[in-house]
């Protein structure tokens, strides 16, 4: 069957070589135990706010009284240990709802700080790093960054002195890597940190953009001195399933003031109709931890596979993962393509079209994208892109099951191989 889907017996006994190895290290093991331990999380919550097919019922209009968005968002706040939760279609993307919740929580003259150097590129005009008419920017909100340290870590030293002064009013922190170089930030980094803040600033707002990074580990941010965290449906917790949406979770003042900044002042959490995407979203959680289970699998596979080919990944194939995201350095701007075109023709959507490099709203750089997804955009399931800028960098993400990422990894490296002959 690998033969007549194109595959070489190459890199066939490669795989070979790769899969062994990794289950020699017991690190598909390791994953398979946090999948345990969060789809438990997520079970008790279900049975805890007694999901009934009654909270599969649709709303629309102004979506008053919607019991199935209330128990949607209770189970959030209960499995992300939050005071409370806003998870809602009304969102259009992890950027969306970042962008609701800095303008809910920022006013004119507020500084906003972000401790791991400057945010995803989709943020530029949010924060008016890009000139923008609507930027926080353009209301008075004032932008400062502290970069990460050279080796990935915070600089804790210069965090602590510029918080002390006590005139930040909220402070940024995003896990996951973007299209930088920088590894993403594990949970202990995240502790660490916020321990130091506290020490001299218990007033400033954390938040965190915990996008690829839910359900990676046992533990959220939230859990560790975080205030407010920001995520997407259409990738880790959406499982595969959530069409669409976003959520933000974190402490009840905090999430009514993002509710009231998404819908309007005084109605706040109250409207916003879920026109029959409940069933989805519930369904999404429900299946997330494999998901992600299936993601991490697919992501230290590609990297096995890739470190056997002589190329440079983040993370290795043994390294301890912060999210879901697997990064391979080509320094070659043909390859990149070539195996983001590799995604595609492995994808169950869409594998007869070529992805090519393009415009696309919201970056800087032209941007290759293969996602033959099942929901647009969607990167739980797998998907690869990168910006066509040195040293040309894959980032790839998701995999609905470890079987068709797998496929889709060894699609990819074909592509590669097949272009240098």
């Amino acid at each position: 069957m690998y033969k007549e889907f194109g595959i070489s017996e190459e890199i066939l006994n490669i795989a070979k070589k790769a899969e062994k190895e990794i289950e020699e290290e017991g690190i598909f093991k390791n994953i398979e135990e946090v999948c345990e331990y969060n789809s438990l999380k997520v079970l008790t919550a279900f049975q805890k706010n007694k999901v009934s097919d009654m909270h599969f019922n649709s709303t629309t209009g102004y979506g008053y009284g919607d019991i199935g968005r209330d128990c949607i968002e209770n189970i959030f706040a209960d499995v992300l240990k939050a005071e409370d939760a806003l998870v809602r279609g009304q969102f259009i993307s992890g950027t969306h709802a970042l962008t609701v919740a800095l303008f809910a929580l920022l006013r004119p003259n507020d500084i906003f700080l972000s401790i791991t150097g400057k945010p995803y590129d989709t943020l530029d005009c949010v924060i008016g790093i890009e000139e923008n008419k609507s930027s926080l920017k353009s209301f008075g909100v004032k932008y400062e960054q502290i970069d990460l340290k050279d080796n990935g870590e915070f600089d804790i030293e210069k965090i602590v002195e510029r918080v002390s002064k006590k005139d930040i009013k909220l402070i940024e922190i995003q896990r996951s890597r973007g299209y930088a170089t920088r590894e993403s930030i594990s949970i202990d980094s995240v502790e660490e940190v916020i321990k130091e803040i506290r020490k001299v600033n218990n007033e400033v707002i954390i938040m965190i953009d915990n996008c690829y990074c839910e359900f990676v580990g046992r533990k959220e941010p939230l859990e560790v001195g975080a205030d407010i965290i920001v995520g997407s449906l259409i990738k880790n917790l959406g499982g595969g399933v959530a069409p669409n949406g976003a959520y933000i979770a974190g402490k009840k003042d905090l999430v009514e003031l993002t509710a009231e900044r998404l819908t309007s002042p005084g109605q706040g959490k109250e409207v916003g109709p879920t026109l029959g995407i409940n069933k989805s979203i519930l369904q999404g959680i429900y299946l997330a931890p494999n998901v992600v289970a299936s993601s991490l699998k697919t992501a230290v596979f590609a990297a096995k596979m890739l470190e056997i080919l002589g190329y440079k990944v983040s993370p290795r194939y043994n390294e301890k993962r912060a999210d879901i995201v697997q990064t391979i350095e080509f320094n070659d701007a043909d390859k990149l393509i070539k195996y983001c075109q590799g995604i595609q023709m492995g994808s169950a959507i869409d594998s007869n079209s070529i992805p090519e490099p393009w415009d696309m709203p919201g970056y800087n750089d032209q941007i290759i994208m293969a996602s033959g997804s099942f929901t647009q955009g969607s990167s739980i399931e797998l998907s690869c892109d990168g910006p066509i800028r040195p040293p040309y960098i894959a980032f790839m993400q998701g995999g609905l099951t470890y079987e068709y990422g797998k496929i889709g990894v060894l699609k990819a490296i074909q592509n590669i191989v097949k272009s240098e002959k």
